[in-house]
């Protein structure tokens, strides 16, 4: 008998694929200008750090936003006692206020209906626990976020389903695709809960229209599953039209869908660069499931400490206003400067106008389109260029070829050398097949050469050959 639980030694965590070897190899040799010039380059993080010098100037302006500060020391009894899960009134009113602004001011947040967690790690899981029991499942459109494994299914025992979308339509999700999975589980007797999306797309940078998302309420209403929309990546929309919240379109027209079926998750991990904060949060219709999310944030509330200084900053509404204006610009001129250098390699990307990454093609460079030759193309650019990027079979992408590139967790200089890495290999590959080609054409054009013309070749002079004629002599 095993001396540890099956949770303990199961592989749910699911760091065992290429997303997380990724990691692993950065962490086994990371880039540093002066230190580690040759090092992996970390390109497989979606983390904002552009604006955190803003951020870092708020801070200091703000010294009783600290109870860590001389000015803010008063508060240090207040913070340090025991707090309601239900959090801070003055930090789940800054998040309903910060939810607001970020959707455009077109949805209305209630604070009662915010319940904390460790990140939206916590809050996935959170929404798993509450929605569904162990063995049952919910759909979830390719390509989508690795972590989803483990944040929705190691600890909670629920399924996820996958469905396939294709880049023919940049994986805009279907009904056709929906009921064909559906229909599949409950074949195989499996029960569908309900249907996870990621609006903005993790890996795509892709957004969900109006139409969609009204198709999918009422999709979900049809079957009577919930739906869980992910929206960490609200707050990187840079460029386009404006984020859709699926919030925004139940509040449209509340009497068609059943309320107590859509919940949203989101957090301040991608939006304002936080996830050293831990600040997830689940916002939910269904009044039962805020009252056991409540319960079961203790196993993973958000420090007060952290409420205590975030509800100031994100009260200050013309701070907040300016940040979010200006972290849209800079993800907009990364974003532009990093597909350009690809662009000028020949490289394209999928079109995209939010998130912290690019849907990089790399198909052409691949000799079969399978996921084999995707994953031999992964280990040379990670052991070769020393790019940590992200295959998109590690998506559950079903074309191989596609890999996440991440340009927001960087400075201008890295962004520069990664994308000089970048034109080297391509380089070097192009030059590859030059060669290739050439000893194929010229192989062909020996295979092919009427033998009476080989024979004459042989006995005749080179100096004889017309200097015009349109033939190659044969080497």
């Amino acid at each position: 008998m095993g001396v540890l639980s099956r949770i303990a030694t199961s592989d749910g965590h699911g760091e065992n694929c290429s997303y997380f070897d990724g990691w692993k190899a950065y962490d086994n040799d990371p880039y540093n200008p002066v230190d580690n010039p040759d090092g992996v380059i970390q390109m497989g993080l979606a983390e904002n750090q552009l604006c955190h010098e803003l951020m870092e100037e708020w801070v200091k302006k703000n010294p009783t936003a600290s109870i860590c500060t001389e000015e803010g020391a008063s508060k240090f009894k207040d913070v340090a006692i025991f707090q309601d899960y239900h959090g801070l009134p003055a930090f789940t009113k800054a998040v309903a206020q910060f939810m607001e602004k970020v959707r455009g001011g077109r949805v209305k947040v209630n604070p009662d209906r915010i319940v904390m967690s460790g990140g939206a790690t916590g809050a996935q899981e959170l929404m798993a626990f509450c929605l569904a029991d162990p063995g049952e499942a919910f759909l979830i459109p390719t390509p989508f976020y690795p972590g989803f494994a483990r944040d929705f299914c190691w600890r909670t025992g629920v399924k996820l389903l996958p469905v396939e979308c294709k880049s023919w339509n940049n994986y805009k999700v279907t009904r056709a695709a929906l009921e064909a999975e559906y229909e599949k589980a409950e074949k195989a007797n499996i029960k569908v809960k309900g249907l996870l999306i990621t609006n903005p797309s993790n890996p795509l940078g892709t957004m969900m229209d109006r139409e969609t998302l009204r198709e999918l309420l009422v999709w979900i209403n049809e079957k009577k599953i919930h739906l869980v929309c992910d929206e960490i990546f609200a707050g990187t929309v840079f460029s386009g039209e404006e984020f859709i919240s699926v919030a925004e379109v139940f509040q449209e027209d509340p009497q068609s869908y059943d309320e107590n079926l859509v919940h949203v998750v989101c957090s301040l991990s991608k939006d304002l660069g936080m996830p050293g904060f831990r600040v997830g949060i689940v916002y939910s219709y269904n009044d039962a499931v805020v009252r056991c999310g409540r319960r079961m944030s203790s196993f993973g509330l958000v420090s007060t400490q952290t409420q205590h200084l975030l509800a100031a900053m994100l009260s200050d509404d013309e701070f907040m206003s300016k940040l979010m204006v200006e972290n849209a610009k800079r993800l907009s001129e990364r974003h532009e400067k990093f597909t350009s250098g690809l662009a000028g390699v020949g490289i394209r990307c999928l079109e995209s106008n939010a998130g912290l990454f690019c849907w990089m093609d790399l198909r052409r460079m691949l000799k079969e389109a399978t996921v084999e030759e995707e994953n031999k193309l992964w280990r040379v650019i990670i052991a070769e260029v020393k790019l940590n990027v992200s295959p998109g079979s590690s998506f559950h992408c079903s074309e191989p070829g596609w890999f996440r590139v991440c340009f927001a967790n960087m400075d201008d200089e890295t962004m520069q050398e990664a994308l000089g890495r970048i034109r080297a290999f391509v380089s070097r590959v192009n030059e590859v097949e030059k060669k290739k080609k050439k000893k194929r054409w010229e192989k062909g054009l020996r295979l092919s050469m009427p033998k009476r013309f080989e024979e004459m070749s042989s006995m005749t002079p080179r100096g004889i050959m017309s200097p015009h004629s349109p033939l190659v002599q044969a080497t």
